[in-house]
């Protein structure tokens, strides 16, 4: 396992494995500091930062979950992927990323409420089990 020496580092929220919120973040700082970096993406690297988050999520199959990369040298890597219970306080991630997380949670959870199926398996499957479920090549 290597150090990731990085210049940005980013806390990505995934919910319901579509949306994605792309927050910086600064480990290095006092915990009620961290969400406060000013870290500036192009357009090109947030675009490549949330095909990372979306792909991690969708094929580990987590509906909640938080994704962190380090950058370095331009280059992201996933230093934390497996966190389907986040920390979302108001205090830690401030009013705007707060306001995302309830409304895109809320909005995940009657959307999945509406589509339920009585009966039926309900659940969400990332493409890893179903790949490994039906024999196939997991990548």
């Amino acid at each position: 396992q290597e150090e990731i020496i990085f210049e940005e580092y980013y806390r990505c929220y995934c919910i319901g494995g579509k949306d994605v919120r792309i927050m910086p973040y600064e480990p290095r700082n006092p915990h009620h500091l961290r969400y406060t970096s000013d870290f500036k993406p192009t357009p090109e690297k947030l675009a490549q930062m949330e095909e990372i988050v979306l792909r991690i999520n969708q094929y580990l199959g987590y509906d909640f979950n938080t994704v962190e990369l380090a950058l370095r040298d331009g280059v992201p890597y996933a230093i934390d992927f497996c966190n389907p219970a986040p920390d979302a306080d108001l205090a830690s991630v401030g009013p705007d990323n707060f306001e995302w997380v309830v409304e895109t949670a809320a909005n995940f959870a009657i959307e999945k409420a509406m589509a339920q199926k009585p009966g039926e398996d309900n659940l969400t499957w990332g493409k890893y089990i179903k790949r490994a479920s039906a024999g196939q090549p997991l990548i």
